[in-house]
């Protein structure tokens, strides 16, 4: 049998993948010559420009536009700060019931 090591999947900033984005927007790079460049993969920075891309009129009236780079970053924080709030909402309940039956 094959050992295999896990790859752990890259994170990059959200000012990394909005530079990169405008490497392709911007500066007129190809996404397959800023990906080479920067080491990244060709689909994550094509996600990356696409999210960065301006909605044009016609995507904006006939489907839902995706999220900016920015708005996707702050939906992932936003999500992650209410799991744990929720989280500390079930202990402080627990907390409650135990102390509500300990002084009966």
């Amino acid at each position: 049998m094959k050992a295999t090591k896990s790859m752990k999947k890259p994170t990059y900033s959200l000012e990394f993948k909005q530079d990169a984005a405008k490497l392709v927007l911007e500066k007129g790079y190809s996404c397959q010559k800023a990906a080479d460049h920067l080491g990244v993969s060709l689909s994550a920075l094509s996600r990356w420009v696409k999210a960065e891309r301006p909605p044009n009129v016609s995507e904006v009236l006939s489907k839902k536009s995706g999220l900016s780079l920015a708005e996707h970053d702050e939906l992932r924080r936003l999500r992650k700060e209410n799991e744990q709030l929720r989280m500390e909402r079930e202990i402080l309940k627990k907390a409650a019931v135990f102390f509500a039956k300990e002084v009966e």
